[in-house]
């Protein structure tokens, strides 16, 4: 999360590089959401992760802002071992937009909201390309747009 006194764009430098190893020089900003996107995470889950640690959980949820990221680093430069608890053990490259079931279930509306957003800075050549977004690094998750899944509905097709 934000620390006391940083900007959203140097929180998402300082997780980049304690999450993935990456550094500013490695990647080229292309765009932000215009506000925070916020989400709570269910009691139940709270309840269920943290009874094995005997003790209350100490959030609800969180506020993000989320920034879509191009990466001009090398694949190499990404490295998961860069701080001494790592949160990932793998990664991989997938297009923007993936399933929306994909996502767990009570983060699904935030990055439907986040990538719907985020989608405008992207030219048609674009969309396919091997792009990375952040905040908090849910770098290789992504959905279909509700606005995607709008136009498909309203095409003719060729049982009409």
């Amino acid at each position: 999360g934000i620390q006391h006194g940083e900007s959203p764009e140097e929180a998402m430098y300082r997780e980049l590089h304690e999450e993935v190893g990456l550094l500013p020089e490695h990647v080229q900003i292309i765009g932000r959401t215009r506000d925070w996107l916020r989400y709570d995470v269910p009691e139940e889950f709270l309840r269920r992760q943290h009874a094995t640690k005997g003790h209350r959980a100490s959030y609800r949820g969180q506020k993000q802002i989320w920034f879509l990221l191009r990466l001009v680093g090398l694949d190499s430069d990404i490295q998961l071992r860069a701080s001494e608890h790592p949160e990932f053990d793998a990664w991989r490259w997938i297009p923007f937009w993936i399933q929306l079931d994909a996502v767990i279930d009570f983060k699904r509306e935030v990055y439907q909201l986040a990538l719907s957003e985020l989608a405008r800075y992207l030219s048609r050549g674009m969309r396919m390309q091997q792009l990375a977004w952040g905040s908090p690094l849910d770098l290789f998750q992504s959905l279909y747009a509700s606005e995607e899944n709008q136009q498909n509905a309203s095409k003719p097709t060729d049982k009409s």
